[in-house]
């Protein structure tokens, strides 16, 4: 996303022009990016969940309740991940939220190369399926997630929310 947590901002009705002498939409009050580091370790998976909470209550970003359960539960399994698979080659990891005007998006980052895929689930393993559950929550909520490569040669895995739960109909 290249917006950098700028959301498309208020659009015309629908046969309603935009005024042509008003400039684009300011970002609204809670809209911005957040970034922090933290070490490849376990204790950052309550630290950075404490604080991505924290972030959303601050700024007062309104997300539903639902939607901050999923958040929550996707940064933990995100920096569980990044703990027990990349500390080795990645000491630290970063965590950054960037909201949007609809949306949310939660990413961490590592340095490890290895590209992680969302598994099938297997019952009879105990592990394995982190990404599988954040995809799951992802399509639920109606949003979307992915796991990119950085210039650096490491990886983002990200899921970008809206800020209210999609209703099946």
């Amino acid at each position: 996303m290249d917006d950098q947590g700028r959301g498309s901002g208020p659009r015309p009705e629908r046969g309603e022009e935009a005024s042509p002498d008003a400039g684009p939409p300011g970002p609204l009050p809670y809209e911005g990016v957040w970034r922090f580091s933290a070490p490849a370790v376990e204790a950052s998976v309550p630290q950075a969940r404490h604080a991505v909470r924290d972030l959303l209550v601050r700024q007062g970003v309104p997300v539903s309740d639902d939607v901050v359960h999923g958040l929550l539960l996707i940064v933990s399994e995100l920096v569980t991940n990044a703990v027990r698979h990349a500390a080795v080659l990645s000491p630290t990891l970063a965590v950054e939220v960037a909201v949007g005007a609809e949306w949310v998006r939660v990413s961490v980052e590592d340095s490890h190369p290895y590209r992680p895929t969302a598994l099938e689930a297997d019952h009879g393993r105990t592990g394995g399926r982190g990404l599988l559950l954040v995809s799951e929550i992802t399509r639920e909520a109606g949003g979307w997630c992915d796991v990119e490569h950085t210039a650096t040669g490491g990886k983002v895995i990200w899921s970008a929310l809206p800020l209210t739960v999609a209703r099946a109909v």
